[in-house]
């Protein structure tokens, strides 16, 4: 071990070593209180001055922080927030947390970490270690970041440290935080491995060491394109019964009663979110420079992506065993974040649900304890009541997201026909899926 290894680690240990996160967000702003909260003394850097601002004024804009707990460090002198990757020459260590979108043409775009590395470069990494967190392709942390952060008389693993652990945060999620979720890491050297263990060990219960960065990057992938596939794959079974006449919900509730060789995935009118919906095209974008089709994943997103016309398809049905046109007709949708219990419209489901009735004519309208505003189609929705008139007023209710707080007894009562896109709502005659 060298002295440079063997100083870092101590320093993290006694809680002198200084923390910091590029990138605010649901990701980073979780990682400033968990370090925070832990002893250290965390700088954030964010490029969006109007988020940096309200932060140091203890006002948190993710749903799982809140603004008390961000009140409280900044008080104690534990957390301060600016937009100057220069503030990063003064810390020990550095995770960044930046979005990583796909472009339109379903490509990855790295550009946001590109960017920070860049600015963390400028700012000096010299016996710092750098972890990167941002969710992408396998390769990245060695073909990005290395080449960008080793500059003159700078050897990775001996005067600086790099490694990448993918983040695993579900916003709402209260039973598994970041705690007792277990943390994946790779370096791209033992001593990066060792430095970084030393790092998340102070705030993460189980860390779980890979080969290297590569294969970290690769753990995250897999989860999350697992999840996309078998969502596709119950979203198909969905169609199948429908054709065949059967009851989905049944099918996949007594599936589920098998103690062992079945996990429980349930139909739904989309995928949504931060992770789910994009992750698994940086696998496949990667694998197509390698002349390999990723035929799972594709065949999975094609399901997926079908799904809110699939849903427009059967409130037409619907409407039409009414005599009516889906033109004209007041369709009151029920839910429009991604998930149930959070106001995240990332990649809503609804989004494409409602945008494609309102091209039929429809007058659509939404209820959503948690989203207040929604803009569609160049239109600006607001969250109406959830009230016995309103029901009754629509010619359709959907469920789209089956949030705790909506009272789902009043919905069956007083809705005049019903799609429940969650089978959250039995009653005697709803159209289900």
């Amino acid at each position: 071990m060298s002295n440079l290894e063997l100083e870092l680690i101590e320093k993290i240990n006694r809680r002198d070593a200084v923390v910091g996160i590029v990138g605010l967000g649901y990701v980073g702003l979780p990682l400033v209180v968990a370090f925070a909260e832990a002893g250290f003394k965390v700088v954030g850097v964010d490029v969006d001055a109007k988020k940096v601002a309200n932060v140091n004024r203890g006002i948190s804009h993710v749903e799982d922080v809140p603004d008390s707990t961000v009140q409280k460090l900044i008080s104690a002198g534990l957390f301060s927030a600016t937009t100057d990757y220069g503030e990063l020459s003064n810390v020990d260590t550095i995770s960044i947390c930046v979005p990583t979108p796909l472009r339109k043409t379903k490509d990855p775009d790295v550009s946001y970490i590109v960017s920070a590395t860049e600015q963390i470069a400028a700012a000096g990494v010299k016996n710092k270690l750098v972890v990167l967190e941002s969710t992408t392709y396998p390769g990245t942390t060695k073909e990005i970041l290395l080449p960008r952060l080793t500059q003159a008389n700078l050897t990775v693993g001996e005067n600086f440290f790099l490694a990448f652990s993918p983040e695993r945060i579900d916003p709402g999620r209260t039973d598994y935080v970041m705690w007792n979720t277990p943390k994946v890491l790779g370096g791209v050297t033992p001593a990066c491995l060792a430095v970084s263990t030393a790092l998340y060990g102070a705030i993460v219960e189980t860390i779980v060491s890979v080969s290297s960065p590569a294969a970290a990057e690769m753990v995250k992938l897999l989860e999350n394109t697992f999840r996309a596939v078998n969502i596709g794959l119950v979203n198909e079974m969905a169609l199948m019964c429908d054709k065949l006449g059967l009851n989905v919900w049944e099918i996949v509730d007594a599936a589920a009663t098998k103690p062992y060789g079945f996990m429980k995935f349930t139909p739904g009118p989309g995928l949504g979110g931060h992770c789910i919906p994009v992750d698994p095209h940086y696998l496949n974008w990667k694998l197509k420079t390698l002349n390999y089709t990723a035929r799972f994943i594709e065949l999975a997103d094609e399901v997926n992506r079908s799904m809110p016309e699939y849903v427009v398809e059967k409130i037409t049905e619907a409407l039409n065993g009414e005599k009516k046109a889906v033109n004209g007709s007041r369709v009151l949708v029920l839910g429009v974040a991604y998930k149930p219990n959070v106001s995240d419209v990332r990649e809503s489901p609804a989004l494409d649900i409602i945008y494609l009735l309102q091209q039929k004519g429809a007058q659509v309208v939404f209820h959503d304890p948690f989203v207040d505003v929604l803009v569609s189609n160049d239109e600006k929705l607001q969250s109406v009541p959830l009230t016995a008139d309103e029901l009754q007023a629509s010619d359709l209710a959907l469920v789209v997201t089956n949030h705790a707080k909506t009272d789902w007894d009043l919905v069956v009562q007083s809705s005049n026909l019903l799609i429940d896109t969650r089978n959250v709502t039995p009653r005697q005659g709803e159209v289900k899926f």
